[in-house]
């Protein structure tokens, strides 16, 4: 995995970047498809989402969730474990704060429409993290670990 600052980066844009293309497609299907919200729209909120996304893991996300890493209980040496407990962090980092993200992003479009906002966020963090936790777990963080391995790790440096 990342060793450097520089793979750090290349990995999570790689991260950011899958994570937010299925998660935004799933949530416009969710709001009622590609038919009702003008293609400009979607990519403009992609976009957003994104870069958002990227700040949250490189600065807030990322950090946090290795250090709650390294400080619980269980045998660091282990591999797989770190991975896992690494990725559960993420995914409840990045749900949370995505979920309030998505939410603006709503509430600036159409109002709350007198709903509770609270009862609102719930739902989204909710509908997010039934697709995101198995999307990470069984699909994207395996296909990115693997891409970087074979992409970035086993680049030859030509001098």
């Amino acid at each position: 995995m990342p060793t450097t600052k520089k793979e750090g980066l290349i990995f999570g844009v790689m991260m950011c970047f899958g994570m937010v293309i299925v998660m935004s497609t799933y949530n416009v299907m969710l709001n009622g498809g590609f038919s009702h919200l003008p293609i400009k729209h979607v990519m403009v909120e992609m976009v957003m989402g994104f870069c958002v996304a990227l700040i949250l893991d490189l600065l807030v996300v990322g950090p946090l969730a290795r250090k709650l890493t390294t400080t619980l209980p269980f045998n660091q040496s282990n591999k797989l474990a770190k991975i896992l407990c690494m990725s559960s962090m993420m995914v409840l980092g990045m749900v949370f704060f995505m979920s309030i993200f998505g939410l603006t992003m709503m509430v600036l479009a159409q109002g709350v429409n007198g709903g509770n906002i609270f009862k609102l966020y719930g739902s989204i963090y909710l509908s997010n993290f039934i697709v995101a936790f198995p999307l990470q777990f069984l699909i994207m963080g395996p296909l990115v670990r693997y891409l970087f391995t074979k992409l970035i790790k086993n680049q030859v440096v030509y001098s």
